[in-house]
């Protein structure tokens, strides 16, 4: 594995500092130790696999560090008994600042693997769509717009829970963290120029608290394009079988569609089984049907939720005031210019159709500085003629 000592700073033209290897730390106590002075800031990033699994399997941590000018880069064995304490105390210093690119998965991974958070979050991607930049910006496109440095992608798909892992995936980790600080350093000074830093620090805030969630989502037959077209009595069989999947998914820690796939969900809700005997037939004849679950998933059909009075109609989005929608959509836009901003970071279409089906209430996604700027623009809008359902 790689060591500090093994570096070709030597080797360098003067006055350029060569990057330094990264690190291998496999046992809680090294990490403790290179940690031991904390940091104002470190660059994070996390390797894992989620591809058989509904929580994401942490792999390996890298830690960005500033010593002497370079940065050290510490390559953390995930896998290590003891190590989730460890980083566990890091992610929960708040005098510590956390850079991350995009860290929606990482949260996840860390919250179910540390039981702990990146508080307070530096999230790049977010900072440069502030800053005016474009809306989801990889990292290796980013470092490129920034340093013009020209990152490669090639272990993208690797295989992270093997040991010892390869020279070409330890150059890959360490380079997800490699070019953070400059990142931070940037886009910081830009958001300030533009007095945003606020609103960065409220995203960032909104983002670690739906981490912090452990609540599934409460409707989420709405998030399926399908719904949209089913009778309300279906809506709601549809509803019990997604909050049964996803309560047996993270039960059993399997992917969401290896326990009922979407289609099969729909199927059932559309039209119904006569029987559990009937269901069985039709569970038999799906190659990733639950088929052993027949009866658990019979139960789940017929037994009503205690909330499905307040069921949202999925079919309302169908029937929403195109016009209005339009219109809103512009308006989003037209600020969004002003802002010199992507229009997507104000609001999504879905965000917009929220608004519509229920004006009175704006989505938690657009509190606080996005309402502050769309309020004025979008009440007059909303304020119109009726949804048109």
């Amino acid at each position: 594995m790689p060591d500090s000592s093994n570096t070709s700073a030597d080797n360098a033209s003067p006055g350029v500092r060569a990057p330094v290897d990264p690190v291998w730390v496999d046992t809680p106590a090294a990490l403790e130790a290179a940690l031991a002075t904390r940091p104002a800031r470190v660059g994070l990033d996390t390797e894992f696999i989620r591809e058989r699994t509904y929580w994401p399997k942490l792999a390996l941590v890298q830690i960005a560090l500033e010593a002497e000018g370079a940065t050290r880069i510490l390559l953390v064995d995930a896998l290590v008994p003891g190590m989730d304490a460890a980083l566990a105390a890091l992610l929960h210093d708040r005098a510590v600042l956390k850079v991350m690119h995009s860290p929606s998965e990482d949260l996840v991974a860390f919250s179910h693997h540390c039981g702990a958070l990146p508080d307070p979050l530096f999230d790049t991607q977010a900072a440069a769509a502030l800053a005016g930049m474009d809306a989801g910006m990889g990292y290796q496109r980013l470092v490129e717009q920034v340093t013009g440095v020209l990152l490669p992608k090639g272990e993208t798909r690797s295989d992270w829970m093997r040991r010892p892992l390869s020279p070409a995936q330890l150059g890959y980790a360490a380079d997800d963290v490699r070019h953070l600080f400059a990142l931070h350093d940037e886009l910081e000074t830009r958001l300030r120029e533009l007095g945003r830093l606020d609103w960065l620090a409220d995203d960032a805030a909104r983002t670690l608290e739906r981490a912090a969630g452990t609540d599934a989502e409460r409707w989420p037959h709405l998030s399926l394009r399908a719904a949209q077209f089913l009778e309300p009595a279906a809506q709601q069989r549809l509803l019990r079988l997604l909050r049964w999947r996803e309560a047996r998914a993270r039960e059993t820690d399997r992917p969401r569609t290896w326990i009922l796939d979407n289609e099969l969900a729909n199927a059932l809700a559309r039209q119904p089984p006569r029987d559990e005997a009937e269901l069985q037939s039709r569970l038999d004849a799906h190659p990733k049907a639950p088929r052993k679950l027949a009866g658990v998933v019979w139960r789940v059909l017929n037994e009503p939720l205690s909330d499905e009075a307040e069921l949202p109609d999925a079919s309302r989005l169908e029937r929403l005031d195109k016009q209005r929608l339009k219109a809103l959509k512009t308006a989003v836009a037209a600020r969004a210019a002003e802002l010199g901003v992507p229009e997507g970071v104000l609001a999504s279409r879905k965000h917009l159709e929220a608004l519509l089906l229920d004006p009175g209430h704006w989505p938690a996604a657009l509190e606080g500085w996005r309402r502050e700027q769309l309020e004025p623009v979008l009440a007059p809008i909303l304020a119109g003629s009726g949804t048109g359902g």
